[in-house]
């Protein structure tokens, strides 16, 4: 079974300390299809607007939010109210462990994206890559 392919948007800020390893959890409200192993590709959401990295699934974890914050404080690369504020209106979440974080020597704009892809829209939260899609953005990237 090959890995599933995951592109997933990050607000600037949290996605750059994913690459830089002192961010080793992202927080979902929904949790995605994906296992330890698969693969994400990862967008900078505006005001940035480029893929920059790739990172492995190690885990994904479900919890209610107390059980969720005891578990993921140390690697979630935010305050406790700003999950809290994350996570209003729900008793649920999602941490997405994520390891092996690899910069692409050359970040692969929105407009770029544009261009070789038609009709690409970046995903609001997440999207499953194809293999099509994934080869088409190594082909941009050049060593994603």
């Amino acid at each position: 079974m090959s890995a599933k392919v995951l592109l997933l948007s990050v607000h600037p800020v949290h996605a750059e300390k994913l690459l830089n390893g002192t961010k080793r959890v992202e927080l979902r409200r929904i949790k995605p299809n994906i296992n330890a192993g698969d693969i994400v590709v990862l967008y900078f959401s505006s005001p940035v607007q480029e893929i920059r990295g790739t990172l492995k699934v190690e885990k994904v974890i479900g919890k209610r939010l107390t059980s969720l914050w005891s578990n993921v404080r140390n690697d979630a690369g935010i305050s406790k109210r700003e999950f809290d504020d994350y996570y209003s209106g729900t008793d649920r979440g999602y941490g997405i462990y994520l390891n092996s974080p690899r910069h692409i020597r050359k970040p692969i704009s929105l407009s770029e994206l544009r261009t070789k892809w038609a009709r690409f829209h970046p995903p609001q939260s997440y999207r499953y890559l194809s293999a099509a899609e994934l080869n088409m953005v190594k082909a941009v990237g050049r060593n994603l």
